[in-house]
């Protein structure tokens, strides 16, 4: 984290999703979220404060949150969810709230979309897969 004063906590979004409830597909998923909401955000390991991973109930074969350990995100506070099971959503999504210092305003900050889960917001997407 720098400490210069225009540094702000900031949310950051992202989703993917998986094709079946494997928790190898879960990890490398998870692990390309990450990879890339990181690159985009130009992100260190001591920027994050916190994440939050929540999954669809119809997955349960892993913990997302593990990919994160290759990042430096082991002393990051970490939690998992179940999101609500709201008829007609995304099936097999995972998603990742991450708060994190930065010196991006809230306009620059880049949410990242994958896989199937761009269809949640086409409009912050920015044509990814």
């Amino acid at each position: 984290m720098s400490d210069t004063p225009s540094v702000r906590l900031q949310g950051i979004r992202g989703a993917t999703t998986v094709e079946e409830n494997d928790a190898q597909q879960i990890l490398q998923a998870t692990d390309e979220l990450l990879r890339e909401l990181i690159a985009a955000n130009q992100l260190q390991p001591d920027d994050i404060v916190s994440g939050l991973f929540t999954m669809t109930a119809d997955l349960n074969a892993a913990f997302p949150a593990r990919a994160a350990e290759v990042y430096g995100w082991n002393i990051v506070a970490l939690l998992h969810s179940t999101e609500i099971p709201v008829p007609g959503s995304l099936p097999r999504c995972i998603r990742l709230l991450v708060h994190a210092y930065t010196p991006r305003s809230k306009e620059e900050i880049r949410h990242v979309y994958l896989r199937r889960a761009v269809a949640l917001r086409p409009d912050r997407a920015e044509g990814r897969r």
